[in-house]
């Protein structure tokens, strides 16, 4: 189908800013164009505190989201995306609002290392302490330490992915009960049907991503190892319920989508829902485009229907 009119007209605003191809920039640069981009406001919670976890001599942000009302609640991790080299706290901020306040949730929103600065696997170290952290003391912040979901949109979603895998088979790990991915990159696959077809004018392009992964990998043998390409994990038995949301016109749908099918295939319960007529990073959106509204609101129905 075509982009949605909100879509298209979002499209058009970003195309007018002129900010160049992330692939013709260092990642200083895009960092820096990346400001032009105007953040929507999000909603007002019930409190928002700033924190550092500590890990292995790394601190770590963590901005802390709570809802309105006193009382104890499931506990969202989540990890923002940008390609593991772009995005911090500050530009999950909406999308964290948002999802306190549709999924009555405490949001805990990480502000991992990025790339190239740390390499691969920093951010799946940091993404996994602070999971870690959420379980130990999610209870100070009005958490339920027994119902924690992870989530993420792009490389956030990948970073989901691999810290459910990480808790399910530590021994002592945290325990994960739901995985909420948004057109989460799973593969390294750039010959994808959704990658040929959304190569570029769709904002996220196949150009740009492997711009992404060259920052992210220290090398073609990480490209290999499950923590960074889940999909190629040979046992994806045993995770939590998840959500997998992707896009129409995503270079990124049909590995989101074929992860969800083998998430599947292992006897976990999974909803794969496709949205047509809109792009990656549609779900940060809202309010301008309905469709993110809905995403985020199926996305919290399904947390809280497994949680």
């Amino acid at each position: 189908m075509p982009l949605d009119s909100q879509m298209q007209d979002i499209l058009d605003m970003l195309d007018g800013l002129n900010i160049p191809p992330n692939e013709t920039l260092t990642p200083e640069e895009a960092r820096e164009w990346r400001k032009t981009r105007p953040i929507p406001q999000g909603p007002e919670v019930g409190k928002v505190s700033n924190v550092t976890v500590e890990s292995e001599g790394v601190a770590i942000p963590v901005r802390i989201y709570q809802p309105t009302q006193d009382g104890t609640y499931p506990i969202l991790v989540w990890f923002h995306g940008g390609g593991w080299v772009l995005g911090n706290i500050e530009t999950a901020d909406p999308v964290a609002r948002r999802l306190c306040i549709e999924g009555k949730c405490v949001v805990m929103s990480v502000d991992y290392r990025l790339a190239p600065e740390t390499k691969f696997p920093g951010a799946v170290e940091d993404c996994y302490a602070v999971t870690e952290w959420a379980a130990k003391q999610g209870h100070i912040y009005g958490g339920d330490p027994d119902k924690i979901a992870v989530g993420g949109d792009s490389a956030g979603g990948n970073l989901a992915t691999v810290v459910s895998i990480m808790a399910a088979r530590a021994e002592e790990g945290p325990k994960i009960s739901f995985q909420m991915l948004i057109y989460p990159v799973t593969d390294y696959d750039f010959d994808t049907n959704s990658y040929n077809d959304n190569a570029k004018g769709y904002s996220l392009t196949k150009a740009g991503m492997i711009w992404f992964w060259d920052h992210y990998l220290t090398g073609p043998e990480d490209s290999k190892d499950p923590r960074a390409v889940p999909i190629q994990d040979p046992n994806l038995s045993g995770l939590p319920p998840a959500i997998v949301i992707t896009a129409e016109f995503d270079p990124l749908r049909d590995e989101g989508e074929a992860y969800g099918q083998k998430l599947l295939e292992n006897d976990t319960p999974v909803i794969i829902s496709r949205y047509d007529g809109v792009i990656h990073g549609f779900f940060s959106m809202a309010p301008a485009l309905d469709k993110a509204s809905i995403a985020i609101k199926e996305a919290c129905d399904a947390m809280n229907q497994w949680m």
